[in-house]
């Protein structure tokens, strides 16, 4: 359903993201991972890229 509204690519990029942030968050929650600013900085920028993909769709 996503896909009717935005490109392959963008939509491959928006759900990799979502899940690798996800998953960052989920170790660090449950399985208490490192939250290291190096790490934490790392994710916003994938948070970053896919807002700008997202906002970039026309």
């Amino acid at each position: 359903m996503a896909q009717k509204q935005i490109t392959m690519g963008t939509a491959y990029a928006v759900w990799t993201g979502i899940g690798a942030a996800g998953a960052f968050v989920t170790g660090i929650l449950l399985f208490k991972d490192p939250a290291t600013l190096f790490r934490i900085v790392s994710v916003t920028f994938i948070v970053l890229g896919i807002a700008g993909l997202k906002l970039s769709h026309s």
